[in-house]
């Protein structure tokens, strides 16, 4: 085996490039090699999995940990509090089995679909706030607010309590270099607020989503006894993971796919006179421009071999979904968007036991919103150049900062 296909042990290449331009930055490393070693998002050094076929079987390799207990030199992630901590992207089984277990049929097909009228209602009130105007950023008052709604109401969170949920969690996604302060404030502020929520839920139980996780913890509604049971810190965690995960994926989905349109007129056209073809061209939207750029790294518990490259235990791993969404050998000129492509087998939402918990749910929504959106306002147009368009600087999500259009 070998360390990569150019670089040595201790040799890091840099990424920087994939800030600005991240698929052609990601064609010239998947043509160089499977695996390369890097300085990671946070600076330290990393393995990038680049190409489809590694990156899927690495996504349900049961040797890749993504417990950070497992990880050689300390690696801390967000340095969450354990309270927040507890959660399903920072689990392995058996714990991760039985977490994920009772929180799944909250999200089966079937009741998800049960949400496609809700939120096509709050996306056309989104779009009556707006209409008159002519104009508007979709980013700030569209698909912004749409999945903090829908998952706020999934979870019971009051309505004036909103507003403070999407600025957390905004610190958290996108920090600040010149206030670096504010990430620890959202944290410590999330983690208040979650806890005094859960105990006025105890207090009154409502029809919602954390009101069922409260009873599986203190055991009034356990169906498999005590070992299906969630940890006080579990629960806590559990709830921070579904706002958190609900809110920045789905966001950025719709942004990025509306874009995507945009610079492709024909299909926003061909879309808009046939609507029912828009929950497979959802597919296409994901893995042509997913706003998930890495999936969530990995530790090996022992050495492990990734496309010829050994990779010692407890480093990090990071897998490219980006990358492999765009990979020639599995999608045949992968740069060109294509709506009538069968893109099954995008790994956007992941592959294995980890797959998206939500990933029903993100479809929805923005198939919801795309649909509310191109149907309502047929002159949907940029309204500033296409060379002014920004997205965050962040080698983990791609995502746009604004999105101003007109009609």
């Amino acid at each position: 085996m070998q360390n990569t296909a150019e670089t040595g042990p201790d040799d890091l290449i840099d990424v920087t490039q994939l800030l600005d331009d991240p698929h052609a930055g990601y064609a010239v490393l998947r043509e160089a090699g499977p695996v390369h070693r890097i300085a990671g998002p946070d600076g330290q050094p990393a393995w990038l999995v680049t190409r489809y076929e590694d990156v899927r079987r690495c996504l349900s390799d049961p040797r890749l940990s993504l417990d950070k207990r497992n990880a050689r030199g300390g690696y801390r992630g967000f340095a969450l509090p354990p309270a927040l901590d507890a959660n399903l992207l920072n689990m392995d089984p058996p714990d991760h089995t039985r977490v994920r277990r009772l929180v799944a049929k909250a999200f089966t097909p079937a009741r998800v679909e049960k949400l496609r009228e809700p939120v096509r209602r709050l996306a056309d009130g989104l779009l009556d706030a707006v209409a008159d105007a002519g104009r508007a950023d979709l980013m700030e008052c569209y698909a912004g607010p749409l999945p903090i709604i829908v998952i706020c109401d999934l979870l019971g969170v009051p309505e004036d309590d909103r507003p403070d949920f999407r600025a957390w969690t905004d610190a958290l996604i996108t920090p600040d270099p010149a206030r670096p302060e504010r990430a620890k404030e959202a944290v410590g502020a999330m983690m208040r607020y979650y806890t005094g929520l859960i105990t006025a839920k105890r207090a009154a139980p409502g029809d919602d989503l954390l009101s069922d996780l409260i009873l599986v913890r203190d055991g009034a509604a356990a169906e498999g006894g005590a070992g299906d049971r969630l940890g006080e810190d579990e629960l806590t965690s559990l709830a921070f993971l579904l706002l958190f995960a609900g809110y920045e994926n789905t966001v950025h989905l719709i942004g990025n796919s509306v874009l995507a349109l945009l610079d492709h007129p024909e299909h926003l056209m061909a879309l808009r006179t046939n609507p029912a073809e828009l929950s497979a061209a959802v597919e296409e939207f994901a893995r042509y421009d997913g706003p998930a750029s890495l999936a969530i790294r990995r530790f090996p518990l022992e050495d492990v071999e990734i496309g010829g490259v050994r990779v010692p235990a407890g480093e990090s791993v990071l897998l490219s979904l980006a990358s492999a969404n765009r990979d020639p050998h599995r999608f045949a000129d992968p740069g060109t968007l294509d709506p009538g492509r069968d893109a099954t087998g995008q790994l956007m939402f992941g592959h294995g036991i980890h797959y998206c918990l939500g990933a029903a749910l993100a479809r929805l929504q923005t198939e919801t919103a795309l649909t509310a959106l191109i149907s309502r306002f047929p002159g949907l147009r940029l309204d500033v150049p296409r060379s002014e368009l920004r997205h965050r600087r962040t080698l983990r999500a791609r995502g746009l900062i604004s999105l101003p259009v007109a009609w």
